[in-house]
């Protein structure tokens, strides 16, 4: 498969000598989903992710937003294009706003003042646990401003990063689903985090919960477990669930580099999502590993 062209369809960059990351620097984050994350604070540029990536074609990558200084979410998208003019990525950019800001037409403007600029992620508050109640304040998937936010999206012609929780998938679709404009993207496989029989019924249920609307795709992406080895035989299942469950056409693959890199190389993650999907047909394969994330961020659009 050193013939296939790929589109990465989620990763980072973060140079944190020279720009502010709360979460990499003094604010750090007790509940990461993978634990122990102190090996992430280092530099992380296109150098860095070309060398994770080497032996493979990977011809476009999408940042999607690192968690920069919330206080200035523009600067993001502004310093990622300068690092696209110079080493030749990201060819696109997910970036971040809070959605229930005021000022939030304003910032979404800002972004946009980027041609890379193509969606937002700006993840809702939400309950650590299933068997918490769904939080109903601020950001939270139910506050009015944060979804009048949400629809702004649609006027600046912006997509939607969904992450959340696999157990929220069902409440954010009766957000989604009244906006059929907003083309969205679930990340992370939906975070099947939970691999017991009764965990990976409820994350089947949610899934397809979600994947009723059809302008919603999957990233077939980050299958880390904070406790475990990513082993192909670990993974095969939720990956061909999700598969079957949003359909080829609405799957994109993405390494969620240097993220991922605590559980698993980039070469050993990308074959085994081939092995995991060598089922499919060669067409099926460049839609998955090329096409929809192509088409979904208008990749072709770049000039």
């Amino acid at each position: 498969m050193n013939d296939l062209e790929i589109v990465d369809a989620h990763h980072h960059l973060w140079d944190i000598e020279r720009n502010y990351y709360p979460w990499l620097s003094d604010h750090p984050e007790p509940h990461f989903f993978l634990g122990d994350y102190s090996a992430l604070k280092r530099r992380y540029m296109p150098e860095d992710y070309r060398r994770d990536a080497a032996g493979f074609r990977i011809v476009r990558t999408v940042h999607v937003e690192a968690e920069w200084d919330r206080a200035n979410q523009v600067a993001e998208t502004h310093w990622l294009t300068e690092v696209a003019a110079a080493h030749g990525l990201p060819d696109a950019i997910v970036g971040h706003v809070w959605l229930d800001d005021p000022a939030v037409e304003d910032k979404l403007a800002g972004h946009c003042e980027s041609p890379l600029m193509r969606g937002i992620r700006s993840k809702p508050v939400t309950s650590l646990t299933p068997d918490m109640a769904p939080p109903d304040g601020p950001r939270s998937l139910s506050d009015p401003a944060w979804r009048r936010g949400y629809a702004a999206l649609a006027r600046h012609g912006l997509s939607y990063d969904l992450r959340v929780p696999c157990w929220h998938l069902a409440e954010a679709a009766a957000v989604i689903e009244r906006h059929p404009e907003i083309p969205v993207v679930l990340n992370h496989t939906g975070f099947p985090w939970d691999r017991s029989e009764a965990g990976l019924a409820m994350w089947h249920e949610q899934m397809q919960a979600i994947a009723r609307l059809p302008w919603v795709h999957v990233k077939l992406s980050e299958l880390g477990l904070k406790d475990a080895a990513w082993t192909v035989e670990s993974n095969r299942r939720v990956v061909l669930e999700a598969l079957e469950i949003f359909g080829v056409e609405r799957c994109m693959w993405a390494s969620n580099f240097p993220p991922a890199s605590l559980k698993i190389g980039y070469r050993d993650q990308l074959e085994g999502f081939l092995e995991i999907l060598a089922g499919l047909t060669r067409p099926e394969l460049e839609a998955v590993f090329h096409d929809n994330a192509t088409r979904f961020y208008r990749l072709e659009d770049r000039s």
